[in-house]
């Protein structure tokens, strides 16, 4: 079993009170926790991946902990989320793919099985390289409202045999959408699409 010491871990907070237009009657907020951990494959071709999934869902579940804590600890008004990987230069785009299951399975079962496919990106990235984290709703890929992204990255890292794993959850849609499609309100077939 690969293990994955964690050197660090970072959660990021945004209140977002208006982009320019009114200020909201609630503001939007924004979640994103950050493990930069040390990547055991690093440097090296490792054929068989897949079992190492297993070894992160502890990370995935304290880092949901995290974000619902840091959200206000009520699950019920985060409707928002998304996971990310930056994957030091010694590694490759596949280890970051590995945060796959462990990412988004412990975000659905902190939020009550949450029905849409968890939106994720993932790059090989140098010393303090930034990601674009995509974020939708919980329960429906078509709600427009909350198609997202937050940029999250650490200065320090990730070195060359790190990467750095992120998941993110918001609370409300963006401040000032306006761009019609499915309401969250409206959201019926609970198939993770509508």
């Amino acid at each position: 079993m690969p293990e994955f010491p964690i050197r660090k871990v970072a959660v990021l907070t945004e209140e977002i009170f208006h982009d320019g237009g009114p200020v909201a009657k609630e503001p939007r907020l924004r979640a994103a926790a950050l493990a930069v951990v040390k990547n055991p494959f690093a440097g090296r071709y490792v054929e068989e991946l897949q079992g190492a999934m297993e070894d992160l869902k502890p990370l995935g579940l304290m880092l949901s902990d995290r974000l619902i804590a840091a959200l206000g600890g009520d699950v019920k008004k985060i409707d928002g989320y998304g996971k990310g990987a930056i994957v030091g230069t010694a590694g490759e785009l596949e280890h970051g793919a590995l945060w796959h299951v462990p990412g988004g399975y412990a975000m659905r079962e902190r939020l009550g099985d949450a029905k849409a496919i968890v939106p994720s990106a993932k790059k090989v990235g140098a010393f303090g390289s930034r990601l674009d984290v995509p974020l939708g709703h919980i329960n429906a890929a078509y709600v427009r409202s909350h198609f997202d992204a937050m940029e999250v990255g650490i200065s320090d890292g990730p070195r060359p045999d790190e990467i750095l794993f992120c998941l993110a959850m918001t609370r409300g849609p963006r401040v000032h959408n306006r761009m019609g499609g499915l309401a969250a309100e409206d959201i019926k077939a609970w198939d993770g699409l509508r």
